[in-house]
């Protein structure tokens, strides 16, 4: 084993410090497979209730109409998360597009959004229109309200009962922590907090950004009262074989509203090619629960090397976990850079492309992006990325198993070693 990490360029001292690390995690590991049994036992249930056959992974083309493996394709979604309805689609192109049409649509001329988790990830600044953008929420006349987390990463319950009015619509709650380092929302802590809202405005609508999320723990927020959920499917849910996509499962309304802004007012969930890519949809999601419990795997195994080594981690090494993220700040561009060198010189796909920041669209700050992925930007697959800001924070996920996600980690404290950021040898 050793001499095959060598080939691959891991020193033994690495080797052997890893796995010094995993011996005090096998406990962990056994619960999360308990967990991944579970939540892969609610998705064969709810393949068979709803018969998925063969015949479902025939594909449409043109207007889509009576495309059986689409139709049942969200029936499964929405008994999955326990929902009224489901849209499960290829025409929505990502994380950001699901939620901007689930906003979009669900919020009107005169409305307000509101944040009760303080700014939400990059990418939605400028669908919101904190940052102005053609199209934004804030050219139609929707505003935005934001409450702050407490420096403890608590609710600040005061200062969103204050900011509930009679505008307020939508509350956007984002499960994960995006570019930022406060702790992800346990599904039990946003079930409090979507109780507190409701109890104040009980028509106001709770859509939870769900993203990185899916089938770490044994429910979901539309279990404790979210009224949609949103994500990718070229993250979790997906399970790295959905080649594109989004999903919004939730409210019968909600999701007729984003039915008829993602097509057409009068066409709505009637029409859509599913274009010859279900298979890949239903497997995906059949896998999900294994492909997930891997990249928890390897998110603790990250963060057990690097807090031994002295980094900040956030989660910490020790703590309960509700996605598959992994963040650790290096507090300097180099650790940033040369762990994400480390994580795209890991990759199955090219591996021997060096990764560098550069301008993204969507961010206001350059973005270093290691993802040597089968899909395109599939972030369920090993990956790695982070804005070269302070503190130098990478943001570590994936891996569609296991053993590749520690992999991913070895090769990423190798790189370190190797530009003498850190050093291993007296630890081991």
């Amino acid at each position: 084993m050793k001499d095959l990490y060598n080939n691959l360029g891991i020193s033994e001292e690495v080797v052997n410090f890893g796995n010094s690390v995993l011996n005090n995690l096998k406990e962990r590991f056994d619960n999360l497979d308990e967990i991944a049994e579970y939540n892969q036992l609610k998705v064969l249930s709810a393949m068979q209730e709803h018969k998925v056959s063969a015949e479902c992974f025939n594909g449409s083309s043109g207007y889509g109409y009576d495309d059986i493996g689409r139709d049942t394709l969200e029936a499964v979604y929405a008994s999955v998360f326990k929902t009224e309805d489901a849209l499960v689609r290829p025409q929505i192109t990502c994380g950001t597009h699901a939620l901007a049409l689930a906003l979009m649509s669900n919020l009107r001329p005169g409305d307000e959004l509101l944040s009760p988790v303080g700014k939400p990830y990059d990418t939605l600044e400028e669908v919101i229109g904190i940052r102005p953008s053609n199209g934004s929420l804030a050219e139609y006349g929707i505003t935005y309200s934001q409450v702050d987390l407490l420096p403890d990463g608590s609710f600040d319950f005061d200062g969103i009962r204050k900011a509930i009015n009679n505008k307020t619509k939508l509350v956007t709650i984002q499960r994960s922590k995006g570019y930022a380092t406060r702790p992800t929302l346990s599904v039990t802590r946003i079930g409090e907090l979507i109780k507190f809202i409701k109890d104040i405005k009980p028509d106001v609508i709770c859509m939870v950004d769900n993203c990185y999320g899916e089938f770490v723990e044994k429910i979901e927020p539309t279990e404790v009262g979210a009224d949609m959920c949103v994500g990718s499917l070229i993250k979790n849910p997906g399970g790295g074989l959905a080649p594109i996509g989004g999903y919004i499962v939730g409210k019968k309304q909600c999701i007729e509203n984003a039915a008829h802004r993602l097509t057409s007012p009068g066409l709505g969930k009637e029409v859509g090619a599913s274009l010859g890519i279900m298979q890949s949809f239903y497997q995906g999601l059949f896998l999900s629960p294994t492909v997930t419990c891997g990249a928890v795997k390897g998110a603790i195994f990250a963060a057990n090397v690097y807090e031994k080594l002295g980094f900040d981690c956030v989660p910490s090494a020790n703590e309960e976990r509700h996605d598959i993220i992994q963040a650790v700040s290096f507090y300097c561009p180099e650790g940033l850079i040369a762990f994400c060198e480390g994580i795209q010189a890991a990759a199955p796909v090219d591996s021997y492309v060096i990764p560098e920041p550069w301008d993204m669209p969507g961010y206001d700050s350059k973005v270093i992006m290691a993802a040597g992925a089968f899909v395109q930007g599939s972030s369920i697959e090993l990956s790695a990325d982070g804005p070269l800001r302070e503190p130098y924070t990478a943001f570590f996920q994936g891996g569609l198993t296991w053993y590749h996600a520690k992999h991913g980690i070895l090769c990423s404290l190798q790189k370190l070693v190797d530009a003498n950021l850190v050093k291993v040898s007296d630890l081991c």
